[in-house]
């Protein structure tokens, strides 16, 4: 009697858990829908200015523009690292930290200098228990990010390396290619290295002229990849926590099937003992 209360107080309570963790996932699955949307609105912009930048860009320029200096040496740099404030996110926070304690490793083992700086208190909350130092600790990165949000994460290392107090930054977030494809990516925002091929910039008619251009699209080239750096994470945290609840309801809703079982094992046991007193309480009076 006792071991079926048991089980079916275990029952419901799986049942209870089931629904809250199905609830979650329709949560996060109705942010999701937003936050790609968002991801998708923020890509042609990025890749217009990108495209701009690798047309305009030369190194010749970098004596002109601080921000396309090339350090002959990189002694000191600065590890931007952009975590979640919530859990229940399956491995996304446990990703993105492994990625960041890789670069600072191969950082460190060159000999350079590097200036932890995280946001989330995932983040946080793990390399204060390493004993890491952390030179900003941010907890008011909201999960629709804005332009104003990148731009005051980028403004100080922006500062910095223009003035020549430090010689890169890199920043570390989720890239997201799709619902099952968020990879932590480690890119590097300073100094300035488009990837793409150089379009000569004489094909054009630049009105105001390419230098005047470069002085004020530098800057909101590297902003524009924090913010969407910022963007593309917080799609990945959802896409993370909704294949996390998911995988919850489902092994919530198998445990549930095993323990039905065994409750109705231990009732039929139960309902056999019961008529077998019977029985044996009858034929002792006969």
């Amino acid at each position: 009697m006792s071991q079926s209360r048991e089980v079916k107080r275990r029952i419901r309570s799986v049942e209870n858990t089931r629904q809250i963790t199905r609830t979650m996932e329709m949560v996060a699955t109705s942010k999701l829908k937003r936050a790609t949307d968002r991801v998708r609105a923020a890509r042609p912009y990025g890749e217009a200015l990108e495209e701009m930048v690798e047309s305009l860009y030369n190194p010749a320029l970098s004596e002109t523009y601080p921000l396309l200096r090339r350090p002959e040496e990189l002694q000191r740099a600065i590890v931007i690292l952009l975590t979640s404030n919530r859990g229940l996110a399956g491995g996304f926070n446990v990703n993105l930290i492994r990625r960041t304690r890789t670069l600072l490793a191969e950082l460190r083992e060159r000999g350079v200098e590097v200036e932890l700086q995280v946001a989330g208190k995932k983040g946080i909350a793990f390399f204060r228990f390493q004993g890491e130092p952390m030179a900003v600790q941010r907890t008011d990165i909201s999960d629709r990010p804005t332009p104003e949000e990148a731009e005051s994460l980028v403004r100080e290392p922006l500062q910095r390396f223009e003035q020549g107090g430090v010689d890169a930054v890199w920043v570390v977030a989720s890239e997201f290619r799709s619902a099952m494809s968020t990879p932590p990516v480690a890119r590097k925002l300073l100094p300035i290295e488009p990837e793409g091929e150089r379009v000569d910039p004489e094909n054009f008619i630049l009105s105001p002229s390419g230098d005047e251009i470069l002085s004020r699209i530098l800057p909101l080239y590297v902003r524009n990849l924090v913010f969407r750096a910022l963007v593309e994470n917080a799609a990945s945290e959802q896409s993370a926590r909704r294949t996390a609840m998911k995988n919850a309801t489902d092994n919530a809703g198998d445990m549930l099937e095993s323990l039905r079982r065994t409750y109705n094992r231990a009732r039929q046991a139960q309902i056999t003992q019961e008529i077998a007193e019977i029985v044996g309480g009858a034929a002792a009076f006969e």
